[in-house]
């Protein structure tokens, strides 16, 4: 088989990169080793930047999201029993997030590419890259008992943290940078409506909690537990019960508790691998980096590697210079440590770390309190949150 880009991955990464280069008119396949029903089955986040809105209507297939998403203008952060809100969409000049499941943009991508009757092959495994120092990349994949060849022009890692993409490099072609933090959060997803129509951060001497959706009857909520904890230590009512203790008093009146669909323990880590592109493959999303949920920034980064790689392959296609390639990880990297360092610091400041104490606790609320009334550091906060802009080439 020959196409001119292979992308390893068919998770939102991985199809939106597929959309955008079939927008361009760049032939592409999608090779994935999981079946579509398991990419769909996978719960993430939902909070998606006005930058990952611009490139799902650049791809087609933002209607769904325009439609049943729910735009948020704010944020509250809960610090010693009170909600403070931070105006994102004043203090930005009218930008704002839009809380819409990672899941629903899957489908909608999966959706897309059918009609499209563009390739994508599931359940391929294992997969192998192969001369992508060269001009002649190529990917190996079994299915169904057969050993299957794809020559390309480029590989396009969207495989994530596990995938084989990063895998592949040289390990003294590749500088890791990572950060393990102390706990993880305990996240449960309820047919039940929120608790308030704006997302809840809340920093407590138990701990951190949020307050999250996907509807406005399904809920998505969190409880910071050490990162030792298992599901199985949690019942359902000792869950509720939890949340219910880390927020306010109307927050706690306004819960409203119920069977989950599913509940799980996220380990909360920062990585990031430079450089993002070895020769012919370019690593995207979560192959590359991996962020703390805590600031919303996994997916838009990924989308956001995805809007540069798609630019930088339309320009090289057209003829016009491969100089957009050779500025690729830079310009992805420049962005990636920026969200890099508002999640940690976001992580930093509202979580309760082992050695915390009631000292560290107080700088904490100090912190919140300065954070609160000082224009300028909300103002921080909201462009962080929002999400910066893409650079051009």
């Amino acid at each position: 088989m020959r196409t001119q880009v292979a992308i390893i991955g068919a998770g939102p990464a991985g199809l939106l990169l597929g959309q955008l280069l079939y927008k361009a008119g760049i032939d592409n396949v999608i090779v994935e080793r999981q079946t579509g029903d398991y990419v769909l089955g996978r719960i993430r986040a939902g909070v998606l930047e006005q930058v990952t809105m611009d490139l799902l209507k650049q791809a087609g297939v933002d209607a769904r999201a325009k439609a049943e998403g729910l735009p948020h203008d704010g944020i509250e952060l809960l610090f010693q029993g009170r909600r403070h809100r931070i105006d994102m969409h004043g203090l930005t000049g009218g930008k704002q997030v839009t809380v819409y499941g990672q899941t629903e943009v899957t489908r909608d991508l999966m959706a897309a590419r059918a009609e499209a009757g563009l390739q994508t092959i599931y359940s391929a495994s294992p997969v192998s890259l192969h001369d992508f120092d060269g001009e002649r990349p190529r990917v190996r994949y079994e299915k169904d008992g057969a050993t299957h060849e794809i020559e390309c022009d480029f590989i396009a890692g969207c495989d994530g943290y596990h995938g084989v993409s990063r895998a592949s490099v040289p390990a003294d072609a590749l500088h890791t940078y990572e950060k393990v933090y102390p706990f993880g959060w305990l996240g449960v997803l309820a047919d039940v409506p929120p608790v308030s129509h704006e997302l809840i951060y809340a920093n407590t001497s138990r701990g951190f909690a949020l307050c999250s959706m996907r509807s406005e009857t399904r809920s998505r909520y969190y409880v910071q537990v050490p990162s030792d904890d298992k599901v199985e230590n949690w019942s359902d009512e000792a869950f509720w019960n939890e949340l219910r203790a880390r927020l306010d008093p109307e927050a706690r009146e306004r819960l409203v508790t119920g069977t989950p669909l599913e509940k799980s323990i996220a380990p909360l880590r920062s990585f990031v691998a430079e450089p993002m592109r070895f020769g012919r493959l370019l690593l995207a999303g979560d192959a590359a980096h991996i962020v703390p949920p805590t600031g919303a920034k996994g997916l838009n980064l990924a989308a956001a590697d995805v809007g540069y790689l798609s630019r930088a392959l339309e320009i090289f296609y057209r003829g016009q210079s491969a100089s957009a390639l050779d500025r690729y990880s830079d310009l992805c990297l420049r962005r990636v440590w920026k969200a890099e360092r508002f999640s940690w610091w976001f992580t930093s400041l509202m979580h309760r770390f082992p050695d915390t104490g009631e000292f560290g606790q107080k700088i904490q609320e100090a912190e919140l309190d300065y954070l609160v009334h000082s224009h300028a550091a909300s103002t921080s906060l909201a462009e962080n949150y929002v999400g910066l802009p893409l650079e051009d080439f």
